[in-house]
């Protein structure tokens, strides 16, 4: 008999070694090694998995950007890059019970209203379970199918004969490769039915998104090529706590990355929010000190955001840096700029962060809005309701510019901001004239000036 060649996988990154590591030397991961049979083609079973095409030139090669399929959702269509694009996979990953599966259930409902037939191939429901689902969210249309499915071969055998306008799998980490001994979910099962769904995406031209699980760390489960094979990689943000759904796009070949679309979770599934800056300064509180609205760009919109700050004197020996939201670590080089050029004795003090309704934002315009929040705390003096800052800061207290910053102006003064803050760089010719001031700064120093 012919020997089964094995090697060990971590099962968190899909690093590969010869022999068993306590540590995954890629990833970190401590006891993630299992060991998997080296699957080796035989020239019959390559068949299936080529191309089996011949050069072209560009030139005679036909593609037109307005053949996109639009969902009818328009917060996906704007994460996507204006639509599906045939032939394209999409991994969508997230959180258990964030919306995920609701979502692709919407969005499957729209096409099938289109006259499109779609499948939804389902390892972790049963059919009735999908069908309560789906009467819940709305989706009921006899154009779409549902099929509770694990076998790789049974899954591209119906594909293959229904031939449909899109196809949901939830999840990939649930479906298996009978050719290969490992058990579903493992590095090499999700490797090769990701491998042979997107061949077979592209050969068809049938759309494809790929549900996946993530880990406790928020990555997604399995090889990190998964990754990399993919299209586009949309990741859900939120949590329990809060009504809103945020899906980001981390990757996209056919349109901009860190693209976002809003969604606020209600009984009937997930609603999209068209105006997310109304949305996140609904709750708002005015006269408040430690609080200040900051336009941020996520992708190509603009969105205001509320960065609150609490800064209070503390009796421990080290003083506690409590940030949501944005990074630490930028927030404790911000306290230490404020302390060499400001003359504040943060060092003594609390200093906790916060951006309201749960957002993430990691862009460097924010800071001069965590200087404006901190100081207006430790001064116990509210900024005005109706300003905004932006701008980034440097460590010798300098305001520098950044990018799209007409963009930022236009989206305050449509919310009815009358002032806004922002680096001396900035051209006064593109100021929206009659609707809102712009003061220019070139430090830290002259923020204060003007806030206070």
């Amino acid at each position: 008999m012919k020997k089964v060649k094995t090697t060990f996988f971590c099962q968190d990154c899909g690093h590969q070694s010869p022999k068993w590591l306590g540590k995954c030397p890629s990833c970190g991961g401590w006891n993630r090694f299992v060991e998997e049979e080296l699957r080796t083609h035989d020239r019959s079973a390559l068949s299936d998995i080529q191309f089996d095409e011949s050069p072209l030139s560009i030139e005679k090669i036909r593609a037109d950007e307005k053949e996109r399929i639009t969902t009818g959702i328009a917060e996906v269509d704007r994460v996507l890059g204006g639509g599906i694009v045939n032939g394209s996979v999409t991994l969508v990953g997230g959180d258990p019970g964030i919306g995920k599966s609701t979502l692709l259930l919407q969005v499957l409902q729209n096409l099938a209203q289109k006259g499109l037939h779609v499948l939804y191939v389902s390892g972790e429901e049963s059919a009735k379970q999908i069908k309560l689902r789906g009467k819940r969210v709305g989706a009921v249309s006899e154009n779409l199918f549902i099929l509770v499915e694990i076998d790789l071969d049974n899954i591209v055998k119906h594909i293959k004969g229904l031939l449909p306008g899109a196809v949901v799998i939830d999840s990939i980490q649930t479906v298996f490769s009978s050719e290969l001994a490992s058990a579903p979910g493992s590095v090499g099962q999700v490797r090769e039915s990701s491998a042979r769904l997107i061949l077979l995406s592209k050969k068809t031209g049938i759309p494809i998104f790929l549900v996946g699980h993530v880990t406790k760390d928020g990555s997604i489960a399995g090889p990190k090529v998964l990754e990399h094979m993919v299209d586009t990689v949309l990741y859900f943000e939120g949590d329990s706590g809060h009504a809103y759904r945020i899906v980001r796009a981390m990757k996209n070949r056919f349109g901009p990355t860190n693209e976002i679309g809003v969604f606020e979770m209600r009984d009937n599934g997930l609603n999209e929010v068209s105006n997310p800056s109304a949305f996140f300064l609904t709750e708002r509180p005015e006269g408040a000190a430690g609080s200040v609205v900051v336009p941020s760009m996520e992708g190509t919109r603009p969105i205001l955001i509320e960065i609150q700050s609490l800064v209070s004197p503390t009796t421990l020996g080290m003083p506690r840096r409590t940030t949501i939201g944005v990074d630490h670590n930028r927030v404790s080089l911000i306290a230490a700029v404020m302390d060499k050029i400001c003359g504040f004795r943060l060092g003594g003090h609390d200093i906790f962060i916060n951006v309201a309704g749960g957002m993430k934002v990691d862009e460097p315009a924010i800071d001069l809005g965590i200087v404006s929040s901190m100081a207006s705390s430790f001064l116990d003096r509210p900024v005005d309701a109706g300003t905004v800052v932006f701008g980034e800061v440097g460590l010798t207290g300098e305001v520098r510019g950044i990018s799209q910053m007409e963009t930022r102006i236009k989206e305050a003064a449509r919310m009815g901001f009358r002032r806004c803050i922002l680096p001396h760089v900035h051209s006064r010719s593109e100021t929206p004239k009659g609707k809102i001031e712009c003061i220019s700064v070139s430090s830290i120093k002259k923020l204060l000036e003007y806030l206070f």
